[in-house]
C-alpha cells in the first residue's frame, strides 16, 4: 500500500511538494505528544512523590517510542522525494 502512495506521489510530481509538509506534521505531532508525557509526569510525581522513579522510567520509555514513530515517518515522508 505505501509503495503505491509513494509511486503515485512520484508521478504526480507532488513528492517534493508535500515530504517536507508531511515532515513538520510528523515532528510537530511527536512534540505534542511528548509535551503531554512530559506534564504529566510530572502531575503524577507531585502527587505521588515516591513513585519518581517508576514514572520517570516509564515516561522515558514512551518518549523514546514517539520518537522512533516520529523517525520513521520523516523517512517515509523523505521517501517519496
Amino acid at each position: 500500500m505505501l509503495p503505491a502512495i509513494i509511486t503515485f506521489l512520484q508521478a504526480a510530481g507532488l513528492g517534493a511538494a508535500l515530504a517536507p509538509i508531511g515532515a513538520a506534521i510528523a515532528v510537530i505531532g511527536a512534540a505534542i505528544g511528548i509535551g503531554k508525557i512530559g506534564a504529566t509526569a510530572m502531575e503524577a510525581i507531585a502527587r505521588q512523590p515516591e513513585a519518581s522513579g517508576d514514572i520517570r522510567s516509564s515516561m522515558i520509555i514512551v518518549a523514546a517510542l514517539i520518537e522512533g514513530a516520529a523517525l520513521f515517518a520523516i523517512v517515509v515522508c523523505f521517501m517519496a522525494l
